[in-house]
């Protein structure tokens, strides 16, 4: 059978342009030329072994025709199928459509493509990356790779036709496209990212707003609260004018009394306290834990709280009821144990005792004469000892009355003469300290209706006192042993009971007078102390533990407008002392039952 020689045109390649397709990177930059002439190489080797098959064919024809005619009959069957296949394939590549009937198509079907974000053979979405990534074949049409190769798979792995255009290709004209994102345009979400995006801004912009407005009412409140601060300070002053003519003695606004904590420690069962300034070195009393009926000393540095000693004291000493510093580094205390002890803060020992008909409640230092000191006892008596012989005391004076003396102050009159504050619950007294007189004299009128339970004394002076009252409980029962009794047994209180501190002014060599009076809270059952505190030019501050506070509250002296409140504590306040050091620093303590606390005064 002659061999059949068939010559095939093809048309030019499209370009991408033609195609319509977006401009992807091929991994193979000669693909537009190279590609196609290779094409049609292995086209023509493909035609040629076609010819090749259709030979081999006819000699196999004569042979089997030369067997039989049934089986020459089924080879010409399949003979004449195959070549008609061949003749259709001839006709579409030669006889097909025109080169712009190709293009079209091409771009028309390539459009589609584009248009749609899903692989035209499994109509998933394509991915840029992994086994479904884009990828195009020679005609330009655009597939997922997994797709293509099964494709392939399907045909034998030699080579198969475009499903959209027919063209053939093969595995290793696959050309993977490099797209940095494949999406699917959708105009409702793009509306609805819009609309979001000004909800957003819309809500920024009222934070905004909100903020401000919030930041305009943070400011107003801040003023309204510093105008009622004003107001309250206004009308304190105005108070304090109409209480007392006196008034321009106070603190002027540009003098004022600072205090800043400077020590704080927490004690058990303590009671009163002293402060050695000079040498910076405290001393309380208290009942030693854990040892029943046994009390001690406590030796604080000032410089550092850590360093505090215990001191036990000798038997049958008893609660010690007040202690005052002397000079040259030592102290005296009065006791229970019916005992005026002097104490070394050298040795950290007792030295000396003095016995006392009863038990001593207060005690002082002659402020003229560091030899000789002083004992209040609990039957208002007053005695007068030289340190340098005990034996006797120099002078006792007879009280007014058989109530504890439980507040002592040595002072200089105005004529230099040495003289003794006292207090006791008939009320306030002086003393001749040089045994001249054989009983005091009350420093204001007596009344049966209150009870003194403290006297503050600007130090070494007696022009400035305030004394401290509480009403009666009651006037049938004797105050002598009602004092003795609660104030060895410092019970808790609520709120104590509304008294009242009274300003005393002296008024002549030998007498006094009472001035401005402020009502406050204080103890119904213990005898607090007071202090009062020097400062600016000739100004004064008065401090008292409160017991609605549990604190130290101050008011300025002569009105009693209220200065400042210290810091409180969880237990009444007992003790108040004001100390000043040979250089002019100040301090005051204030002592509960379970803390000591020191502020430095600016």
């Amino acid at each position: 059978m002659p061999s059949r020689n068939r010559t095939t045109r093809w048309p030019p390649p499209p370009t991408p342009r033609q195609l319509r397709l977006p401009e992807y990177i091929f991994e193979d930059e000669d693909f537009e030329g190279g590609y196609w002439e290779g094409g049609q190489e292995e086209e023509e080797e493909e035609q040629g072994s076609d010819e090749d098959e259709g030979s081999e064919g006819e000699e196999s024809e004569d042979q089997e025709g030369e067997d039989g005619e049934g089986s020459g009959g089924e080879e010409s069957g399949e003979e004449e199928e195959e070549e008609e296949r061949g003749q259709e394939e001839s006709t579409v590549e030669v006889s097909g459509p025109s080169s712009g009937d190709r293009v079209s198509g091409a771009v028309a079907s390539g459009g589609a493509a584009a248009e749609r974000p899903t692989c035209p053979v499994c109509m998933e979405a394509w991915t840029s990356e992994g086994a479904h990534r884009i990828s195009c074949i020679p005609c330009g049409h655009v597939y997922g790779r997994s797709c293509l190769e099964r494709w392939l798979t399907q045909r034998g792995n030699r080579s198969a036709t475009c499903p959209q255009c027919g063209k053939r290709f093969k595995h290793k004209d696959i050309v993977n496209l490099y797209a940095p994102e494949v999406v699917i345009p959708n105009n409702e979400l793009e509306k609805e990212v819009s609309y979001l995006r000004e909800k957003t801004a819309s809500l920024e912009k009222e934070v905004m707003r909100h903020g401000k407005l919030l930041e305009e009412i943070t400011k107003g409140q801040i003023g309204t609260e510093q105008r009622i601060k004003d107001t309250r300070s206004s009308k304190r002053q105005k108070m304090a004018e109409q209480l007392d003519g006196a008034a321009h003695l106070e603190a002027s606004t540009s003098v004022t009394a600072c205090f800043s904590l400077q020590n704080e420690l927490f004690l058990d069962g303590a009671r009163v306290l002293s402060i050695d300034a000079s040498n910076q070195i405290i001393l309380a009393s208290g009942r030693a834990p854990d040892v029943a009926g046994e009390h001690i000393l406590t030796k604080i540095s000032m410089l550092s709280t850590h360093e505090a000693r215990k001191i036990h004291l000798p038997p049958n000493t008893k609660a010690v009821r007040d202690i005052c510093i002397l000079p040259g580094g030592s102290a005296i205390f009065t006791s229970l144990g019916k005992r005026l002890s002097l104490f070394s803060m050298t040795t950290d020992s007792v030295v000396l005792q003095c016995d006392l008909p009863v038990p001593g409640w207060s005690c002082s230092a002659d402020v003229s004469n560091s030899h000789h000191v002083y004992a209040g006892l609990q039957n208002g008596m007053l005695l007068v000892f030289d340190i340098r012989q005990t034996a006797r005391p120099l002078h006792s004076m007879t009280g007014l009355s058989t109530n504890p003396v439980h507040t002592l102050h040595s002072v200089i009159d105005n004529n230099g003469s040495k003289k003794v504050l006292s207090a006791s619950a008939i009320g306030p007294c002086i003393w001749d300290a040089d045994g001249n007189q054989s009983s005091p004299n009350l420093l204001t009128g007596m009344e049966n209706q209150r009870v003194c339970i403290s006297l503050a004394c600007a130090p070494a002076s007696s022009d400035i006192l305030v004394a401290s009252f509480r009403p009666k409980v009651d006037s049938s029962e004797d105050p002598s042993a009602s004092q003795v009794y609660l104030s060895q047994t410092p019970t808790r209180s609520g709120s104590g009971k509304l008294g009242h501190h009274t300003l005393i002014r002296r008024t002549g060599n030998t007498s006094f007078a009472e001035g401005t009076t402020c009502y406050a809270n204080v103890s119904e059952l213990r005898m607090s102390k007071s202090a009062i505190i020097p400062y600016g030019n000739n100004q004064h501050l008065f401090a008292y533990g409160d017991e609605s506070l549990r604190g130290v509250r101050t008011w300025h002296l002569p009105s009693f407008a209220m200065h400042v409140d210290l810091s409180p504590h969880r237990q009444p306040i007992l003790d108040l002392r004001y100390a000043e050091s040979s250089a002019g620093e100040r301090y005051l303590g204030c002592l509960s039952e379970e803390k000591l606390q020191v502020f430095r005064i600016w």
